[in-house]
């Protein structure tokens, strides 16, 4: 495994010839006390050509992070999600123009009868939290918590702007996923992915495998906090407390997938691979195909989105304008470029506070692309 040793931090893990220097910046990471654990997986034209694995799976350093720990991937989780609605849209005769409520008749509740999938999954739908006080607890019960999200009213109308779901998007296409298939998507996901270790709702089985999170001490600059930004992430019931036994169980297909590097490249490469059998032609191109650009009105920067996929148009997914990817809370990131056969995925615990694009993975990437 050219595994190496200091005295703060292990790594093991291998590069194929030719990318060596990219194992030199994941070191450097840690170097730089940017780190407590991490890894970072890159696949080439089907071929696994780097997994690196270093730190520590717990606070206390007592752990070494191996090659079996699992790390909640945040947002990240959201194109993994996509990938499986799109699965499952597949079987509509409308396809991601079905509206929501053909398959979810209460979503239609206070205007939002004629809001599509594509539209919902684009963060198009006017819903990115809950704008009045919850209880917090809400969001440990996902059929309950998508029920009161079907009855909101939305912070614009649907189809007119794009703003960012930071939690509710996994609530939502959860609940679509379920009324087309029967089963959660959690479950259709370790159908489609049986051999890789990767799942939305953790059964406590694999509690021991999962690293602690050592999260920002700053919070991240959102810039003029708007009703909406509000909602999604600055009200005291935005989020439930993340990372006890209850939250990794259920399913959030928005921000509690758990995984390894190499399992969350593994199921991104549909993308670089164009669908891979998962899905058709069609459906793969409409999944996706940029349905949003410009302002955001959660996040503070010009998005792009496709069907729950983001484009990059910001450039922190490597040079490639074409390439999709999605970024996670406090840092992790996957990216997959079709144009060159590359799929790249960054997992990490110590989380920095910055919203798309940390340092820390674009660095990794960056070192990906110079070595190509």
């Amino acid at each position: 495994m050219n595994d190496t040793t200091s005295d703060s931090w292990p790594v093991a893990g291998h590069t194929d010839s030719g990318f060596e220097s990219v194992r030199r910046v994941f070191e450097q990471n840690f170097e730089k006390g940017e780190e407590l654990g991490a890894g970072f997986a890159v696949i080439k034209d089907g071929h696994i050509v780097v997994n690196l694995i270093g730190g520590w799976a717990d606070r206390k350093k007592e752990n070494s992070w191996s090659d079996t720990t699992l790390v909640p991937v945040y947002s990240t989780t959201k194109g993994i999600a996509a990938i499986v609605l799109a699965h499952l849209v597949e079987r509509l005769p409308g396809g991601f123009e079905t509206p929501v409520a053909d398959v979810w008749p209460e979503f239609a509740a206070n205007g939002k009868g004629a809001v599509t999938i594509a539209e919902l999954a684009s963060h198009q739908a006017g819903l990115p939290g809950f704008p009045q006080e919850i209880d917090p607890e809400l969001w440990l019960d996902p059929p309950a918590c998508a029920a009161a999200l079907a009855e909101l009213t939305p912070m614009w109308p649907p189809g007119s702007a794009h703003g960012y779901h930071p939690l509710s998007w996994g609530y939502l296409v959860g609940e679509i996923a379920r009324r087309i298939s029967g089963e959660t998507l959690g479950t259709t996901l370790k159908s489609l992915f049986p051999n890789v270790d990767f799942m939305i709702g953790t059964p406590a089985s694999e509690h021991d495998r999962c690293a602690d999170i050592q999260r920002p001490r700053d919070l991240a600059d959102l810039g003029e906090i708007t009703p909406p930004r509000r909602a999604a992430f600055v009200s005291k019931w935005s989020a439930p407390n993340r990372g006890g036994a209850i939250w990794r169980e259920i399913e959030i297909p928005s921000a509690n997938g758990h995984g390894t590097a190499v399992s969350v490249a593994q199921i991104y490469e549909i993308y670089t691979q164009g669908g891979a059998g998962i899905m058709g032609e069609t459906i793969f191109d409409a999944l996706t195909t940029a349905r949003t650009h410009g302002p955001d009105l959660v996040l503070p920067m010009m998005t792009s989105f496709g069907a729950g996929i983001m484009h990059n148009t910001h450039g922190l997914f490597g040079p490639e304008p074409t390439t999709l990817g999605h970024s996670g809370w406090g840092g992790s990131m996957a990216i997959a470029d079709q144009q060159n056969g590359l799929t790249c995925a960054y997992v990490m615990n110590k989380q920095s506070n910055i919203l798309v694009g940390d340092p820390r993975a674009v660095r990794l990437v960056e070192a990906v692309y110079d070595c190509l």
